[in-house]
């Protein structure tokens, strides 16, 4: 509550967005947000990382972006080699329009997140824990992107679509700007540090101990294995998704305020957890159903424990 209160110096609405960013950090996983631009995505990503007294960085990810320039390089310095690090080595990476870089630096920032280090010369490179990367992307403009393929998508824990603000929030959106507030510099907003990792530490470690039974165990696993037998999706979830969904839902009730897991944190999270993870047949995409019209059918029709 008192980071929403932060956050709120600076973004209006998008309560959901944050929530899922919070949930994601508390589960260990990534985010892509999805959204056009001016929607307030990076301004949110600097608000969080502030309010947590972590570090933020920002790479603007370009068709000329090299995996040096993200994760860093070997460089010769008074007399000797040392390596210079990259933006990666930060505590929440803001990867803006990563769909607009190569798929050789989309692998490079994605392998770093699946292993949490990086290799100089055969030697692993730990990052800073925490260590979370939010990836935007375009939901528009496809011309000169290189689209992430399936096995890196299933990297993120979460895909949160970002939108538009309701009319009154985007009142106060302008309001704001009017009376001269920076979006670029949350911190001259006011925003406080109210956490700090070592207390995300110990929320981490009381979201492992929240208590899954068995029947919420195997209502995730029936989720998940009826996607592979969906006739409107191509591709069904793996077994990572399953192990994400579940995850996603412990962290969930413990901002709950529970320490235990219900079928609805479980219903609550399918579609963040599982619409980047699925794949559309093109003849109902065209016809406009997209993935979380099938997981809401799905939701409704696998019975909860």
């Amino acid at each position: 509550m008192a980071i929403r209160t932060e956050v709120a110096k600076v973004v209006v609405g998008q309560d959901g967005v944050l929530s899922g960013l919070l949930c994601a950090l508390l589960a260990e996983g990534h985010v892509l947000l999805e959204g056009v631009p001016g929607v307030a995505k990076t301004l949110l990503v600097k608000a969080t990382a502030a309010s947590l007294d972590v570090k933020a960085s920002r790479v603007q990810f370009t068709p000329d972006l090299m995996p040096s320039d993200v994760l860093g390089q070997v460089i010769f310095d008074k007399g000797e080699f040392r390596f210079r690090q990259g933006p990666i080595f930060t505590n929440l990476l803001l990867a803006d329009e990563i769909n607009r870089t190569p798929p050789k630096t989309q692998a490079a920032l994605l392998e770093a997140m699946e292993e949490h280090h990086v290799s100089n010369d055969g030697v692993p490179m730990p990052l800073p824990n925490p260590f979370m990367v939010v990836a935007t992307q375009n939901p528009i403009e496809y011309e000169g992107t290189y689209p992430l393929p399936e096995a890196q998508l299933d990297r993120f824990l979460f895909k949160l679509v970002v939108g538009y603000p309701s009319q009154d929030e985007e009142v106060e959106v302008v309001r704001r700007h009017h009376k001269g507030m920076d979006p670029h510099d949350p911190i001259a907003a006011g925003i406080r540090a109210v956490a700090n990792p070592a207390l995300l530490a110990a929320a981490r470690s009381e979201v492992a101990n929240v208590v899954v039974e068995e029947p919420v165990l195997e209502y995730v696993v029936r989720l998940v294995r009826e996607t592979r037998q969906s006739p409107s999706l191509m591709l069904g979830v793996s077994p990572r998704g399953a192990a994400a969904l579940l995850k996603a839902a412990k962290a969930w009730a413990w901002l709950a305020g529970r320490a235990y897991v219900t079928p609805d944190e479980v219903k609550a999270m399918a579609r963040p957890t599982l619409r980047h993870r699925v794949m559309v047949r093109p003849e109902l995409e065209i016809e406009g159903t997209d993935a979380d019209h099938v997981l809401e059918g799905l939701l409704a029709q696998v019975p909860a424990p």
